[in-house]
């Protein structure tokens, strides 16, 4: 790199940080965030898992609430609850993917039990984060009730809490009450090629 390219990308970046120092003095708020993670693509619970890491390593203490999954053994939950059980509460609620129980009812129940537990964990005051792993799902199949979660949400959720719900097809309401919402897009995946999911990729 010559001296003059170096001083023009200096000038440049001298220039980009005012513009971001100016950017980030506006934001001075804070609250406890709705984070909703959606669409077809591969990731949704992965980064929600990658969020309550986060908070464990901030020492924020959170719950995990999964609904759907059932019985699957994931390695997350097999790291949180043998060595984060203190900073993490690990719950599961579903007894495994629709087309296995093949019972509307029993996957109703489950999905109300879960909510229960959900509500208990956002309201208790020692907990800073609360995941809810593939709520959308059971939202998807009115499994639950999307106007009384939206409700409680916006007037129950204590005020520097975080929810992040997960899944596909999320709710027009939830997206709208929502204050992040991320949309995951599927270009290409190996299970159309005959691929299996694999270990630590996908469970």
């Amino acid at each position: 790199m010559t001296n003059e390219t170096a001083a023009r990308h200096n000038e440049k970046m001298k220039k980009i940080k005012a513009a971001r120092d100016r950017m980030m003095a506006g934001k001075t708020g804070e609250k406890g965030l709705i984070l909703v993670h959606t669409g077809s693509g591969k990731g949704k619970s992965s980064s929600g898992f990658g969020m309550i890491l986060r908070c464990i390593g901030h020492g924020m203490p959170c719950a995990v609430v999964q609904f759907i999954k059932g019985t699957w053994i994931t390695g997350e939950a097999e790291m949180i609850r043998s060595r984060f059980a203190d900073e993490c509460r690990f719950f599961v609620s579903g007894e495994g993917f629709t087309w296995e129980t093949q019972d509307r009812d029993r996957d109703i129940a489950a999905a109300r039990r879960g909510w229960e537990i959900a509500k208990e964990q956002i309201l208790d005051p020692e907990i800073r984060f609360v995941l809810l792993d593939e709520i959308n799902i059971a939202l998807r199949y009115d499994y639950l009730d999307i106007d009384e979660v939206v409700d409680f949400l916006l007037t129950s959720k204590p005020e520097m809490t975080h929810v992040c719900l997960t899944g596909r097809n999320a709710k027009p309401e939830l997206i709208e009450a929502a204050d992040l919402v991320t949309e995951m897009t599927l270009v290409k995946h190996p299970f159309r090629d005959g691929i299996k999911a694999q270990q630590g990729v996908e469970f």
